[in-house]
């Protein structure tokens, strides 16, 4: 018998938006604070030769028209001087055969990322930090610490900046094409080899009325800080659409198999592909994926995977393959998602929204409670119209946070210029927030993953992830 198609693993799933505590709101209100000045206004910091008293020192200040400041060390005056003569100033000071030099006095500010000024849905209660909690909530992974890390170990580059990371999914609303419209939040994200597999052209469109594809990529570098939608994780990255499943969500598995190859061969350092076979499928009736992942791992590529939308204690493939990261979801609460598969070889979980799961031990799961969603902009009319709907929720939403996180660790270089998948999986395992019971679980893998300490120098590498580990 030929394989089950996968199905198309979203959950529609309705629920009641939470009011969020005051502190989110004043979060989003004071988004973007103002860009401080460079230098101290009025300021010229001077070092004058060994040997030059206090009195020569007046007279050169005086002669400049610099009133004495502090002395931060020895022989180091800051003199003061009208706004507008600094660059006169010390023109004029290093002339003088006291001075040893002469320059602004610079201001430093804390290397702290502030939440963007992407705006969210309108009136949302909270703003942006608790519309996308998945980012930026206690349940989210640490999306603000992460991008400041980043700025410390690649300055001036975005997160994630030259990572390809390929969306194996319905395709990705990533340009105008006939009927299709491009996301107007990927105005700045980069696209590069994109194929469709179903249809065999070169422009693998969404062709899913949900728009799921746009939403996973959405998720994992929506353009970030542009006044538009909401936020993407690794925003740096470059994004490689690959369309292997159809207007429906469906896929078989010699198909998905090529999109595999296909990502790999055109240079992938991650993949993501949210879909599943059901969980009665075995490892033998899809050998030509088996062997598409394992071949994709041979090259360097982090492969990444979503467990499954049943609510069984059991990972579908291709998730269940070793190679793969199999990804289970969790609600705002970090409690495992009702509906997402948990089991052995479950690696770790990451935000997929829904309705937390029954599990009366578990003290981070309410009986009841109707979680969040996770909204990235994607269709609200197929396939022009765009906006942030209001019923995505699975496991497939949770897979791209977890391929963002691994772009973001091969962009910071902490793991070398060239990290194994298996350093990477080993520091996104060794970083992540413990969940459940102690050690690795079958609820929750090694926990929820978390990008800001998996991209945190002052966090310790596990041996297996070292730079010099063997693959």
């Amino acid at each position: 018998m030929p394989p089950t198609p996968p199905r198309l693993p979203f959950l529609a799933v309705l629920a009641t938006l939470l009011a969020c505590v005051a502190v989110l709101a004043a979060a989003a209100t004071t988004a973007v604070a103002a860009t401080p000045p460079t230098y101290a206004p009025g300021q010229v910091v001077v070092g004058y030769k060994a040997n030059i008293d206090a009195a020569v020192q007046a007279a050169a200040a005086s002669a400049v028209g610099a009133r004495l400041g502090d002395t931060p060390g020895p022989r180091v005056r800051v003199l003061h001087v009208r706004t507008g003569q600094v660059r006169a100033t010390i023109a004029k000071l290093r002339r003088q055969p006291a001075v040893a030099y002469a320059a602004p006095n610079p201001i430093a500010h804390a290397s702290i990322a502030t939440l963007p000024n992407d705006p969210g849905v309108k009136s949302f209660p909270g703003g942006l930090a608790a519309n996308q909690w998945n980012f930026y909530d206690t349940g989210g992974v640490n999306a603000l610490q992460a991008w400041t890390n980043l700025q410390t170990l690649t300055p001036g580059r975005a997160p994630g900046w030259g990572v390809r990371i390929a969306v194996i999914d319905t395709g990705v609303a990533y340009r105008d094409y006939g009927k299709y419209k491009k996301s107007p939040d990927f105005g700045g994200t980069r696209f590069i080899a994109p194929y469709d597999f179903v249809a065999n052209t070169r422009f693998p469109l969404d062709a899913s009325k949900a728009g799921h594809g746009t939403h996973v990529a959405g998720t994992i570098a929506e353009a970030t800080n542009n006044g538009i939608g909401v936020s993407g994780l690794a925003y740096g990255a470059t994004i490689m659409p690959v369309r292997v499943l159809d207007s429906g969500g469906y896929g078989d598995a010699a198909t998905i198999a090529k999109g595999i190859r296909y990502a790999a061969i055109h240079g992938a350092k991650v993949i993501n592909m949210s879909l599943e076979f059901s969980t009665s499928v075995k490892s033998t009736e899809i050998p030509d994926i088996i062997g598409a992942i394992s071949y994709a791992h041979s090259k360097g590529a982090v492969v990444v995977a979503s467990s499954g939308n049943e609510g069984e204690a059991r990972v579908a493939y291709p998730a269940r393959t070793g190679l793969a990261i199999s990804v289970g979801a969790t609600t705002d609460d970090s409690c495992l998602a009702s509906f997402s598969n948990d089991g052995v070889g479950l690696d770790i979980v990451a935000p997929g929204g829904g309705n937390d799961a029954n599990l009366p031990r578990d003290l981070n799961c309410r009986a009841g409670h109707i979680g969040r969603h996770i909204y990235q902009e994607t269709y609200t009319k197929p396939f022009s119209a765009f906006g942030l709907p209001s019923d995505f929720d699975g496991t497939s939403m949770a897979a791209p946070h977890v391929s963002a996180t691994a772009a973001l660790v091969i962009g910071s270089k902490l793991l070398g210029p060239n990290p194994t998948p298996n350093q990477v999986e080993c520091r996104l395992k060794g970083t992540a927030r413990q969940l459940g019971l102690p050690g690795p679980n079958r609820v929750y893998g090694y926990g929820l993953v978390d990008a800001g300490a998996a991209t945190s120098p002052a966090v310790p590498t596990p041996q297996c992830a070292a730079p010099n580990a063997k693959p």
